[in-house]
């Protein structure tokens, strides 16, 4: 993901003794320079900041006393979240000789006065919250902290906290760093906000942040995978333990064999995101992701009417809190080549102005992720795809080594399953890889790390929030392996037709067939024990099941058209002669 935003607490952070640290001024307005946006977020009230401070040009937004004032120094505009102090407080604070500052909404006092305030906000009943920073005790409404500021200011810019790096030194800064994507504490700060935060900055003093200022800018993406925090749970090992995984700028891989749930699993993550207010964007080619409208901040485009260009798509996703799921499914295949690979550099150099969208998913991806120029359409250096297929080997190999995690449905081919292995570090003849993802059962699936990561685990997955739509038509031209394909035969011997490893295939040679070939077939129950044990439609299966009965008492007529008939009222096309 990209790193979009700078969130810096200023007392004991960059500043010292209240001046701020001159170098980290340069490194702010640098960073600015690269298009990040600098949030100042302090306990300070705005006025005392100023004279401190000086200027606030190296700032884009400043969060003042503690998450109550915001203002924009680029444009002058601030606006306070909180209401003022009741009058009766201060009046009950003078009363007992607590010396306090007022600022829009804080009121500000020596932490030693911490037990005399607290009295007088009991004695009142009022909807009033202490604060500590160091020294100094801050009041605020209950609902005002630096993180809800921080979260307004950004909306107004229409940026993300997933976006956002905050550093801070002080008991404050606890929830600002637990509300951004990483939370960094300085060395020289309190040991309890260390300790819970992602990372800890090495050095004595503001001068050390400058070069840690310097060093993001200069690798413009942001690694939340540094932050444990964003494990996503997918489920439940055999032994009974969670199964988590680091999702959010990671590149992931979900593959498995036709109608073995992989779109379920990716939509699982999907919505593991989406709760969490990541937006994501789904490029969806055969409309199994329309049930994540359910979802919160989740809009569908395409379907039955045309997709967005790529214009359409990038003003949909201006506001960090929406996902999309854009529904190719009644788009020609042809056209959905073109399509999907104008959007995907579309969404690349959306991505790379704006941070959003967070996620990219891409499912069928061997249809377009497959010629020698594939990784062009995307940008890889800024992660947070998810390719969705069921044939690994087919994407291009500059893709596919950057994929970090892997969950795979149940896998029989023994080319995928090496590809895998190979990606995995496991080495191409690693037999118990090939063993568990054979023996994978619907919900379940085997998470496959990287190089270098823990063993590949199987786990039953977690529920659904939002139901999994299958499009059978997607089925129509996928293969099975050669050794599955029905061969047209009759009982005279020899092949009497060609060898069908495709529902439109099947169709095509029933419609070629002679009336001999094909009654051979019925009597025996061929047709839907294939159907059935092959693809698992057991509901196609039936029905020919039942077709095969009444042929056998009433020697149907046009016994080609019936059973393709079936399969176009199944499938939703016709099988074409």
């Amino acid at each position: 993901m990209k790193l979009g935003v700078l969130a810096l607490d200023y007392d004991g952070t960059i500043a010292r003794d209240g001046a701020l640290e001159p170098a980290v001024r340069e490194a702010l307005m640098a960073a600015r320079a690269r298009g990040v946006v600098v949030a100042l977020v302090t306990g300070r009230i705005l006025a005392d900041l100023l004279r401190a401070a000086g200027d606030l040009d190296f700032a884009d937004a400043v969060v003042a006393e503690n998450g109550a004032v915001i203002a924009f120094p680029p444009t002058g505009r601030s606006s306070v979240l909180g209401a003022p102090p009741p009058a009766r407080f201060l009046d009950e604070l003078s009363r007992r000789g607590v010396a306090y500052r007022v600022g829009e909404c804080v009121v500000e006092a020596d932490a030693s006065c911490a037990h005399s305030i607290l009295d007088a906000i009991h004695g009142l009943e009022l909807p009033l919250t202490l604060f500590f920073n160091r020294g100094r005790v801050m009041v605020l409404p209950q609902s005002i902290s630096k993180s809800l500021g921080l979260h307004e200011a950004l909306a107004s810019l229409r940026l993300s906290l997933h976006n956002t790096i905050a550093i801070g030194d002080a008991e404050n800064d606890h929830d600002l760093l637990a509300a951004c994507e990483i939370g960094v504490a300085v060395a020289w700060g309190s040991a309890a906000l260390k300790a819970a935060a992602d990372e800890v900055l090495a050095g004595d003093g503001p001068e050390a942040v400058a070069g840690y200022v310097r060093g993001l800018i200069a690798q413009p993406r942001l690694a939340p995978e540094r932050a444990a925090r964003h494990r996503f749970p997918l489920g439940y090992a055999v032994d009974g333990t969670e199964v988590s995984l680091h999702v959010p700028g990671r590149n992931v891989l979900v593959a498995g064999e036709p109608r073995s749930g992989k779109s379920l699993v990716s939509g699982l993550l999907c919505e593991q995101l989406i709760l969490r207010h990541y937006c994501v964007c789904v490029l969806d080619p055969e409309g199994d992701y329309r049930p994540l409208v359910a979802m919160p901040g989740v809009v569908v485009l395409g379907g039955d009417v045309e997709p967005p260009r790529p214009h359409e798509l990038a003003r949909a996703l201006r506001h960090p809190d929406v996902s999309l799921v854009v529904d190719l499914s009644q788009v020609p295949h042809a056209a959905k080549l073109s399509y999907i690979r104008v959007l995907l550099p579309a969404l690349a150099a959306l991505r790379r102005r704006t941070g959003l969208p967070h996620r990219i998913v891409l499912d069928e991806a061997h249809y377009f992720l497959d010629a020698p120029g594939a990784a062009g359409l995307l940008d890889l250096e800024l992660h947070g795809y998810t390719f969705v297929t069921y044939r690994p080997t087919t994407l291009n190999s500059e893709v596919l080594t950057t994929v970090e995690s892997t969950l795979c449905t149940r896998l029989v081919d023994p080319d995928e399953v090496r590809a895998l292995a190979i990606l995995a570090g496991l080495g191409p003849g690693d037999p118990g890889l090939g063993e568990m993802l054979k023996d994978l059962s619907n919900g379940e699936a085997a998470l496959i790390a990287g190089p270098g990561g823990p063993p590949p685990c199987r786990l039953r997955l977690t529920p659904r929030l939002t139901s999994h739509v299958r499009h059978r038509s997607k089925y129509l031209d996928v293969p099975v392996p050669e050794g599955q394909a029905f061969c047209f035969s009759s009982d005279r011997g020899g092949p009497a037709g060609p060898r069908a490893r495709t529902i439109r295939e099947f169709a095509r040679a029933i419609l070629r067939s002679s009336p001999e070939v094909l009654e051979d077939h019925m009597r025996r129950g061929d047709f839907s024990r294939w159907i059935a044990t092959v693809f698992g439609d057991q509901t196609l299966a039936s029905r020919i099941r039942r077709l095969e009965e009444r042929h056998r008492m009433d020697h149907i007529l046009d016994l080609s058209e019936a059973l393709v008939q079936l399969i176009r009222e199944r499938y939703e096309v016709g099988g074409g002669r």
